[in-house]
């Protein structure tokens, strides 16, 4: 349940921060809200099996680390929703991790 949250937190926040809170000023926002938002929907198509859709929404919130960081580190009044955006994707990875099951190993003997 918490990587849900997670994942629909970090659709919320790249809906507000790209789209009223700091937008584009160089490409349309129909582009960049396109670029943001749409690859952290296509998981949705897997959601009956809410393990896969969290599987990959866990891989694409690699992208999504990288860029925090890259937007922390170079653009100062956009850090907040940079810190936000590694933060949340830091619980969603963090939450599929705690979320798998290791298959049990024979003991020896």
């Amino acid at each position: 349940m918490t990587g849900l949250v997670a994942w629909a937190a970090l659709v919320l926040l790249q809906l507000a921060w790209h789209g009223v809170m700091f937008p584009p000023t160089q490409l349309s926002i129909l582009l960049v809200l396109g670029i943001t938002v749409v690859p952290l929907l296509l998981p949705v198509f897997s959601l009956p099996d809410k393990r896969r859709a969290l599987l990959w929404v866990g891989i694409l919130s690699l992208f999504y680390f990288c860029h925090g960081i890259a937007e922390a580190w170079s653009s100062p009044p956009e850090r907040v929703p940079a810190l936000l955006e590694i933060g949340l994707t830091l619980l969603l990875i963090g939450t599929l991790g705690a979320g798998v099951r290791r298959p049990r190993t024979p003991t020896p003997g």
